[in-house]
C-alpha cells in the first residue's frame, strides 16, 4: 500500500468493506466515522454487524499503533468467526503491514496493534488492561459479571467501548444500558434498514416462527423471554397492599 492509499484508508474506513466488494449500508459508514465513546448497536440478524466491526478492528490496529482492540464474544466458535472476518478484511486490503502474531484469536501487526478476540469468560480476559478499544458482540447473551470485570480495562487509556447485540429477553446489561439514561450512541438496524433482508423472508420467518420471534430477531425489540410461565411477571402482580390491615402478607402464583 502506498502513501496516497494509506492516507485515503486512514481517512475513509468504510475502504476496507469496499475492498471486500461490500457496498457500506448507511449506518455501517456512520459507525465506522463515529468517534463515540461508548456505542451500543442492537441489530437485526443477518444485518452485517460483525462484518463492520471487523473493519473498525482493522481500522484501529491499523492507524492507532501499539493500540489493543479486545473482542469478546459468548463462545469459542463465535470468537474464532469473529477472528476470520478480521482476517478477510486484512487480507483484503492486501496485508498492509506485516505480522508477528497471527492465528485464529490474535493478529498482532509490526506497529505494535494487537487485535484479540476471546470468548466470554471472565478467567480469560482478567489479564488484559489498558484497552483502546473493546467490542463485545452478541452483548445480550453475555454474563454481567463478565460486562463488570472489563469495564475497568478502559479507565486509564480512556478507549472505546462498542456493545453490539439482537436482543435476547428483558434482562442483562445490554437491555439495561439501552435503556439507562446515560450517555451513549444508540443505533438501532432492523431488517427494514437492511437492503439484503426481504419482505419475503420476513414473512417465511413470521409464518415459521411467529410474531414474537420477528419482532426480537429482526425487528430489534426487546421481547418477554421465552419458556417462562409469566415472562412480564411484574406487570401480572396484583399488589393488594392496605386491603387487610394488620394480616400477614403472602404471595401465590396460579399455574392454571
Amino acid at each position: 500500500m502506498d502513501v496516497q492509499q494509506s492516507l485515503a484508508l486512514a481517512l475513509d474506513p468504510t475502504l476496507i468493506l469496499k475492498a471486500q466488494g461490500i457496498t457500506p449500508d448507511p449506518w455501517q459508514r456512520d459507525l465506522l466515522f463515529s468517534q463515540d465513546r461508548q456505542v451500543l448497536l442492537n441489530c437485526s440478524r443477518q444485518s452485517g454487524k460483525s462484518t463492520t466491526i471487523s473493519a473498525l478492528a482493522v481500522h484501529t490496529a491499523l492507524f492507532k499503533p501499539k493500540s489493543l482492540t479486545l473482542i469478546l464474544a459468548p463462545t469459542q466458535r463465535q470468537s474464532a468467526e469473529l477472528g476470520r472476518k478480521i482476517y478477510d478484511a486484512y487480507n483484503a486490503l492486501n496485508r498492509p503491514l506485516g505480522t508477528l502474531t497471527e492465528n485464529k484469536g490474535e493478529l498482532e501487526l509490526t506497529n505494535g496493534s494487537r487485535i484479540v478476540c476471546l470468548p466470554g469468560k471472565e478467567g480469560t480476559v482478567r489479564s488484559y488492561s489498558a484497552v483502546s478499544l473493546l467490542i463485545i458482540d452478541e452483548a445480550a447473551k453475555v454474563a454481567d459479571d463478565l460486562y463488570r470485570t472489563v469495564r475497568p480495562m478502559l479507565a486509564i487509556s480512556n478507549g472505546r467501548l462498542v456493545l453490539l447485540s439482537t436482543p435476547f429477553g428483558q434482562r442483562g446489561f445490554f437491555f439495561r444500558e439501552w435503556n439507562a439514561p446515560e450517555e451513549w450512541k444508540r443505533v438501532k438496524i432492523t431488517w427494514r434498514d437492511c437492503p439484503r433482508i426481504t419482505e419475503a423472508f420476513i414473512a417465511n420467518e413470521r409464518a415459521s416462527s411467529g410474531d414474537s420471534w420477528v419482532a426480537q430477531e429482526y425487528e430489534c425489540r426487546f421481547e418477554a423471554m421465552e419458556g417462562l410461565v409469566y415472562p412480564n411477571f411484574y406487570e401480572q402482580c396484583i399488589w393488594t397492599a392496605g386491603l387487610c390491615p394488620g394480616g400477614k402478607p403472602v404471595g401465590g402464583i396460579d399455574f392454571g
